[in-house]
């Protein structure tokens, strides 16, 4: 029988490691996970738009053009997800984690958040819409071991 491989998508900051972290850790458990996420190079997110169908005086155009590219992605990704883990960190708001986060609600993708406390009152909402809401890589690593290997 082949073991089923889980597709886990990493959405949020992009400023800390949180993502590599989680995946050593998944790693070193030897859990059957493939990890995605949105581009991670944060001058490639905003300048995709132009840099492919071309400038843009107007800001405004030049961040729609990008924001459409990179919704092919992430809204593909998040899709085909079994599970999403959004992480909201301390530096930005993140209101495209928080968009990931309710097109994953919508969708009816298991979610975990990541967050500190200190983000708890401004988040209420996508914490009630997620199924787990944790503080720290392996938190997330270890809800992730116990769901696929159902052990503790």
């Amino acid at each position: 029988m082949t073991q089923r491989t889980w597709s886990i998508y990493l959405s949020g900051e992009i400023h800390t490691d949180w993502r590599e972290q989680i995946e050593q850790g998944a790693a070193a458990a030897n859990l059957p996970v493939l990890f995605t996420s949105p581009v991670t190079d944060h001058d490639a997110s905003d300048d995709c738009g132009v840099k492919i169908l071309g400038a843009e005086p107007d800001k405004f155009w030049h961040d729609n053009k990008g924001a459409k590219i990179n919704a092919i992605r992430t809204r593909t990704l998040i899709g085909e997800a079994d599970i999403v883990v959004v992480r909201f960190g301390e530096k930005y708001k993140q209101w495209n984690a928080a968009f990931d986060a309710g097109f994953a609600s919508a969708l009816n993708i298991p979610l975990i958040v990541m967050h500190s406390d200190e983000h708890q009152h401004p988040l209420k909402e996508v914490d009630a819409a997620a199924l787990a809401v944790t503080q720290t890589p392996q938190q997330v690593v270890d809800i992730l071991s116990y769901v696929i290997k159902g052990q503790l």
